[in-house]
Formats: C-alpha cells, sequence, structure tokens
C-alpha cells in the first residue's frame, strides 16, 4: 500500500544526497559537501529542526535540473514541511542572486519582492549566512548519517498522519 511505501522516500532522497559526491558544478567543493556544510552550519547556530533539513535538502531538486532546482526541491519537500521551510527553499535562488547573478545577465535584487513576506528575515539568514558560505573545502562537515534520523523523522511518515 501507498502508507507502508512512505520510508521508501527518506531512502530516495538520502540516495539523491549521496550521489551528488564528486558532483561540483563549477565550485570548489561537491554537492554533497555543499548539502552537509549548509545543514551543519544551520544546525551549529541552532536552527530548527526542519530549517536543518531544509539546508540539507535545498539543492536536491539538482538531481533532475540545475535551472530550476529550487523549485524542484521545494515541491518534493512541501507536503512534509510548514509553509515558510517550503517558501525559503522555493525561493532560495532568487535571494543566492545578489552574490552571482550578474555573472549570468540577471537582476540580482530578486529577493526584493519577497521583502514583504514574513519568511523573508528567515530566508535571508539561509541563503546569506549558510548557503552563500557553504563552499568551504576545509569546513569540518558533520557526516550524512548524522542527518539520516532527521531525514527520517520528516519522511518516514505519510503527509498529514
Amino acid at each position: 500500500a501507498t502508507v507502508q511505501h512512505q520510508p521508501a522516500v527518506s531512502k530516495q532522497l538520502l540516495d539523491m544526497l549521496r550521489s551528488f559526491q564528486g558532483l561540483h558544478l563549477g565550485f570548489g567543493v561537491d554537492q554533497l559537501h555543499h548539502a552537509l556544510q549548509t545543514a551543519t552550519m544551520a544546525r551549529r547556530d541552532n536552527a530548527a529542526d526542519e530549517i536543518v533539513l531544509c539546508a540539507l535538502l535545498h539543492d536536491v531538486g539538482k538531481y533532475i535540473s540545475v535551472a530550476n532546482h529550487g523549485s524542484i526541491a521545494a515541491e518534493i519537500l512541501k507536503p512534509y514541511l510548514s509553509d515558510t521551510a517550503y517558501q525559503i527553499v522555493r525561493t532560495h535562488q532568487d535571494f543566492q542572486g545578489r552574490h552571482y547573478y550578474q555573472h549570468f545577465g540577471m537582476p540580482q535584487n530578486l529577493r526584493e519582492r519577497h521583502r514583504d513576506e514574513p519568511w523573508f528575515a528567515l530566508a535571508e539568514t539561509f541563503t546569506d549566512v549558510w548557503d552563500q558560505a557553504a563552499f568551504d573545502p576545509s569546513y569540518r562537515v558533520l557526516p550524512l548519517e548524522e542527518f539520516e534520523p532527521l531525514v527520517r523523522q520528516f519522511f518516514d511518515r505519510f503527509p498529514g498522519s
């Protein structure tokens, strides 16, 4: 039955993260290290569990497509998280734009269209303090195994149950 299949969601997400090992996409660290560093930084700053989870999984959409990875990741996470967490993942590329969109001829101020949202300040922290800073190859990240219970806590249950 569908509900009995639910723990496979955690396994698939963890497998997707593991597949990012060695995938650099032009950065100084691979995408697994980036995910782990973002989540480690959020955890060390005492972020709420669901925000740590978002930090870990915010780029998981790159498994499908880099160009719209934020939207893909957000839709995967949506049934399991608060609207605030969903919006942060969904819009994190708009917030990241401040740091690099000029290289693509795109506006750097896309985050401003979200300025009046109640989650704006947390999205800025998420992006500017953790996500944008999480490309340091010498940063000592927590291992993926450290985050597995958190992934299972959120995804092993059927949404709404």
